[in-house]
């Protein structure tokens, strides 16, 4: 059986997301790169596939997967029943698991894209205090979150931790995470970095695509 192929770039935090899930099932995957800043996610090719031309779009079979999110939970579904956790089959549990997915893409990585997009693709100057504030907006919602437990969704790790981790990790250098006000933030980000996948499954990209970022906005203030 053909293994599923996934399109990805590691500058991609949602990317790296679905990664860290096959990862942790021990699924191995067919890496299909993406070049976003050459454009590579708008060819008609890739339209072809993915009329919403995101990053990552898995192909399994027959099968086309947009959205992160949704590839997480479908790869837990079909080739994780021995990591039931990571996508829990009880409702209330998995529909807490889901909220997260949903603070992650509706809030975290919105914010940090409303943060990185202009300057990465758009020759922005702006790094407003106001905009790393929002960011950071996110962090007291973890913490809330993280209060009494260890995961984002109780004491056992689940896909909503990879989703968030890899937004997290791909901005804290600009929007700063205070381990003073957030300690429950950096506990979780040290639990998660001590996986045996974590670094280079998304702690190499996450630096990359910071550097890219800081890179970037020191070119575009110099024109």
């Amino acid at each position: 059986m053909s293994k599923p192929a996934l399109y990805y770039a590691t500058l991609s935090p949602p990317s790296r997301a679905v990664m860290l899930t096959a990862k942790a099932i021990g699924l191995e995957l067919e890496l299909r790169p993406i070049n976003l800043l050459k454009g590579e996610h708008l060819t008609p090719e890739f339209l072809k596939l993915n009329p919403q031309h995101t990053i990552p779009t898995l192909i399994d079979g027959d099968a086309t997967i947009i959205d992160s999110h949704a590839i997480c939970a479908y790869l837990v579904e079909k080739y994780g029943k021995e990591h039931e956790s990571l996508y829990p089959k009880d409702l209330v549990k998995r529909a807490n698991v889901d909220a997260r997915l949903h603070l992650d893409s509706g809030h975290l990585f919105a914010r940090l894209r409303f943060l990185y997009e202009p300057v990465l693709y758009f020759g922005s100057t702006d790094c407003s205090v106001d905009k790393i504030a929002y960011v950071q907006k996110c962090y007291e919602i973890l913490e809330g979150f993280l209060k009494d437990q260890t995961y984002l969704c109780g004491n056992e790790l689940t896909i909503a931790d990879f989703c968030c981790v890899a937004t997290v990790t791909s901005g804290n250098d600009v929007a700063h995470i205070d381990e003073f006000k957030f300690p429950k933030v950096h506990a979780w980000l040290k639990k998660l970095s001590e996986l045996p996948y974590y670094k280079a499954t998304n702690e190499e990209g996450a630096e990359e695509l910071k550097a890219l970022f800081k890179a970037k906005l020191a070119e575009n203030r110099s024109k």
